[in-house]
């Protein structure tokens, strides 16, 4: 699902970059915060996960070393 919602960002950009008229810009602002949200939400729970599974390498590591 990130990887929809960064390619979508990235649309948002290119529209933003070309311009629109103001009321178009403040509704793609708007989506782009809450995908911007979402894609961060989604970033920490990979970066929880990869903390968890360096945790337990590590403890491994160390009953084995």
């Amino acid at each position: 699902m990130i990887e929809k919602d960064i390619k979508r960002l990235e649309e948002i950009a290119s529209l933003l970059e070309k311009g629109v008229n103001l009321d178009e810009s403040l509704k793609l602002y708007e989506e782009g915060c809450k995908l911007a949200k979402a894609c961060l939400k989604e970033l920490e729970k990979a970066k929880g996960k990869i903390i968890m599974v360096k945790k337990e390498f590590n403890e491994k590591d160390e009953q084995n070393g």
